[in-house]
Order: C-alpha cells, then structure tokens, then sequence
C-alpha cells in the first residue's frame, strides 16, 4: 500500500484528504467520524469580516442608540456588549475542535479591509489554529479598480496577515486570474506558505415568477477537477507554494489526479455533504488502491508526476492541444 502520510504548511498529516471549509464545522460528531474515516486536517468554515460588523452595527441601532431617548432607558436596556458578537464564538468553536480533534485544525479567514484581516488573524492563532486558510475575493465593481490594483491590495493583505502571525497561513485564490502564476509570485514573497486551488463561488439564483434572487448551495461535481488540476500541472516546481486542490473530487481517482498533478493534499467537501463521511474512507480507500497499482509506495513519489514538467507528452496542457481535439472529435464524428 501507498504510504498516504505527508507534510503541509509544516504540519505532519496522515493523509492528504483534508475536510474543507464547509457547514460540517458545526457538527462535532461528524467530524470525529470524519478523522477516523482518515482525514488527515480540518478547515473551518470561514469567519467573515463583513457578517461581524453587520452584527455588532445591528445591535448597535436596536440597543445603544434607543438608551438616550428615555431618562430611565439605562436602568433596562442593557449595553450591547454584554452579548456574544464578534468573533467570540468563532474562536470559542475553534479552541473546542482544538481539543477535541487528533488532526491539525486549520482556521479560515474572509475578511474585507487590512486592520480586520490583520486583527483577526492574531485572534485565530492565539485560539489555536494550527494554520489559517485566507480566502481572496474582492468584486470588483467600480470601472476604475482595475485589475493591477486589485491584485496589489489582495497582496497587501496577505503581506500584512502573514507578518502578523507566526503559524503558516495558506490563500485560497478564484480561478479568475489573468495571469496567475505572476501573481502567484507575488503571494509567495508576501509571505504565505500554501496555496489552496480554487474557491467556489454560490451564486445567488433567479426565480422568475417572484423576481427575486435566492441563495442556493450546488454541490461540485467531478467535472469542476480539470480546471485545477491544469492550474496545480502549471504550477508545479514554478513556485515554493505547496499546492492543495480544492473543489470537483469525488472520487478515490479524482484525488489521484490531483496528486498526479501537483497537490500535497486534497480538499473534500460536496462529496461530504453529499454522503456523510462514509464518503472519506471510500476516497482513501480507492485512492491509495490507484497509486498502489501504479507502482507508487509513497506520495512523494507521485506528486507532480504529471506536471508541465513531468508529463510524457506536456503539449497537453497546452492551449495547442484545444484544436487537436476538435480535429480527433471530428474525425470520431464521420466513423459513426
């Protein structure tokens, strides 16, 4: 059998399946299952910066400001800060996976502005986190935020996060980069120690007899992998970054691929979601079964076999490869 043990972000993992950042944060016992089923860490769900503000602001507007409208207000409404806000219950969540997981327990950060993330951050690790995951997502939405300025504030930030704590901090990016491997330099020498490939979006859906917009969570299937396995296959010896693929693996050989193509671990979540997590010990299972087969007695030995760099026919990878294989879907259209 493959020997599944590996090292990310410096901590030891026996296994690079990894539960990722998703409701199960908030069932304990599912994640107990999910560490005996062989997950090798735990990400929380993200704590977003604009979600606490708007919660301390709304306590603010039904409490603090209706004190003063009465000589007597004082004696019975309460101060707004007796109540758990902020990040409290947050940290208090993570100190008590902490304690209760036998794997690193990873915290993740969605913040909107450079005081906050920092602030944050320093929050998370004096909590325990083993690592923190920082997820990037800034919309832009004025026409003159271009994208050089962008991408200089998204590095900012890290920059800033990554000097303010002394664990391993780890960024989740979209796949929505013109040019990623140049801006992944920049994440590099601003200080992170990961990357994790790539976030996905839940985008809000329409209803046409209400005309309104509703969130509804669409669980990943398999055919999301390919856009990060070729991001990780470009990747792969271009940067010190360790590479954790996120989004899309379903499956033992899903996970394989990932591997094969650069990841040091793998990030599950719909397949979770969908299962429970039966669905871990069936990846790991068949996972290690793949990489058995192929001759591989270590994940060392297969990370990145089938990189740019690696593979047997790397022109693969490649945009030349798109007109190959309309020409081969044509020419299999005139045999039938």
């Amino acid at each position: 059998m493959t020997d599944l043990t590996t090292r990310w972000l410096g901590l030891n993992l026996h296994s690079p399946l990894v539960v990722g950042a998703s409701p199960l944060t908030d069932d304990l016992d599912a994640l107990k299952a999910c560490v005996d089923a062989g997950a090798g860490a735990v990400v929380m769900h993200s704590l977003f910066e604009e979600q606490l503000v708007a919660e301390q602001m709304a306590a603010h507007r039904f409490i603090d400001s209706r004190i003063n409208t009465d000589a007597e207000a004082r004696s019975f409404f309460p101060e707004s800060d007796v109540f758990a806000m902020g990040s409290s219950s947050y940290l208090k969540r993570l100190e008590q996976l902490q304690r209760s997981l036998d794997v690193p327990v990873i915290a993740s950060l969605n913040g909107v502005s450079p005081g906050g993330w920092t602030q944050h951050a320093r929050e998370l690790e004096q909590a325990g986190a083993a690592a923190i995951e920082l997820n990037l997502y800034d919309l832009a939405t004025d026409p003159s935020d271009t994208a050089t300025t962008l991408e200089q504030r998204q590095l900012e930030v890290v920059g800033s996060v990554a000097e303010q704590v002394s664990i391993p901090v780890s960024v989740k990016l979209s796949p929505f980069y013109s040019a990623l491997p140049a801006f992944i330099v920049g994440v590099e020498a601003a200080g992170a120690r990961g990357l994790v490939l790539f976030n996905r979006f839940y985008q809000p859906a329409m209803d046409l007899d209400e005309l309104e917009l509703s969130r509804e969570i669409v669980l990943s299937t398999s055919a999301e992998l390919p856009v990060r396995l070729h991001a990780m296959a470009m990747l792969f010896n271009r940067t010190a970054l360790e590479m954790a693929a996120s989004g899309g693996v379903h499956t033992g050989d899903d996970a394989a691929k990932a591997i094969l193509s650069g990841a040091t671990v793998v990030q599950v979540v719909s397949a979770l979601l969908a299962e429970g997590p039966s669905a871990l010990a069936r990846i790991t299972d068949d996972m290690n079964q793949r990489l058995t087969t192929m001759g591989y007695t270590a994940l060392a030995e297969a990370r990145g076999a089938l990189s740019l760099d690696n593979a047997p026919n790397a022109q693969i990878w490649e945009r030349l490869n798109y007109a190959r294989l309309l020409q081969g879907w044509q020419s299999s259209r005139k045999t039938i």
